[in-house]
């Protein structure tokens, strides 16, 4: 069969012949319909993202839809440091990390969604007792994932949504998406951390994909501006696109009621995860929200690792056998 294949983690993959997959235990077989080029794929294939083991080669991948023997469409997700991923004709999927879709569900629309969506859709599901009615700000609201963030808390009942992040284009997108609140990134950091700081004085939950210098610049005034410093105030790293690290002073966690906590694997179990993908899947399928798709075939993995991405869209590769 074909599939993506690394084998220097400072190339990207080449579509090559490998043998077909054998499946174990609770598994089985599945042609490969949709898979996702999610940034964490990008990071699997480079060897940078925290669950590598720097073995290879690597088929990269971490979930997709595919179809099984008996025509039913399946969506999967794949085990953490998995080498043998989904950009492939075949896959390997654990019938207890998987979900029966819709027959008329789109394989690509699936593809494109589940993973970014499902960053936040954890996040307030599972880190965070969040409850309908709760204001939620999304640091990063630009990219796919956090595009896709403002439409999950606002489907999931938040009261409020505000939106921060980076380009006027993109930003003025945003309130059609259910946001209340935009905020620029763009211009001064510390003029923008200062927007970002009064925008957040009445915030629950923030939902970080930056990390890095935007977080440590607009910590500081987010607690400062809160009108009431014992309402707590949950903030949930999700990604770190602008860095890995800040500094964060200690009076910060005395001053006010700040829940720092991280959301992805490991902070969030596998049977949670799979828990949730039915209910995620069914809203996707139902056309709940909107994503951006590119698309290409397999045999041209290497244009589709290269091509320019739309912010908020998200590329799709659709092996064909």
């Amino acid at each position: 069969m074909r599939a993506a294949v690394v084998t220097e983690f400072d190339h990207p993959p080449q579509c090559l012949d490998v043998p077909e997959p054998t499946p174990g235990d609770h598994q089985e077989i599945v042609d490969v319909l949709a898979v996702g080029l999610h940034p964490r794929v990008r990071s699997q294939a480079n060897g940078s993202h925290y669950t590598s083991a720097g073995v290879l080669p690597v088929i990269p991948g971490v979930d997709g839809v595919g179809r099984r023997a008996d025509g039913s469409l399946v969506y999967f997700v794949l085990p953490p440091g998995a080498t043998q991923g989904s950009m492939a004709e075949l896959a390997t999927v654990d019938t207890r990390s998987s979900v029966t879709l819709p027959d008329d569900a789109d394989p690509v629309r699936v593809a494109a969604a589940m993973n970014p969506a499902m960053s936040s859709w954890l996040a307030l599901r599972r880190r965070v007792g969040f409850t309908p009615g709760e204001h939620v700000l999304v640091l990063g609201a630009t990219g796919s994932a956090g595009q896709l963030a403002v439409q999950v808390a606002r489907a999931l009942g938040a009261r409020s949504v505000t939106a921060v992040g980076r380009g006027t284009e993109r930003l003025a997108f945003l309130p059609d998406l259910g946001a209340d609140v935009v905020v620029s990134l763009d211009g001064d950091p510390d003029e923008a951390a200062q927007a970002v700081g009064r925008a957040a004085s009445e915030v629950d939950v923030v939902l970080d994909y930056l990390w890095g210098a935007p977080t440590q610049a607009a910590i500081g005034p987010v607690l400062a501006h809160r009108a009431d410093p014992a309402r707590r105030l949950d903030w949930i790293e999700i990604g770190s696109v602008a860095g890995p690290q800040i500094a964060l002073p200690a009076a910060a966690l005395r001053a006010v009621n700040l829940r720092l906590l991280g959301s992805g694997h490991g902070s969030v179990s596998t049977d949670a995860m799979v828990a949730e993908l039915g209910e995620l899947a069914r809203w996707i399928v139902a056309g709940t929200f909107t994503q951006a798709v590119l698309t290409f075939d397999l045999a041209d993995i290497e244009q589709a690792w290269a091509a320019p991405v739309p912010a908020g869209a998200r590329v799709v590769v659709t092996p064909t056998r």
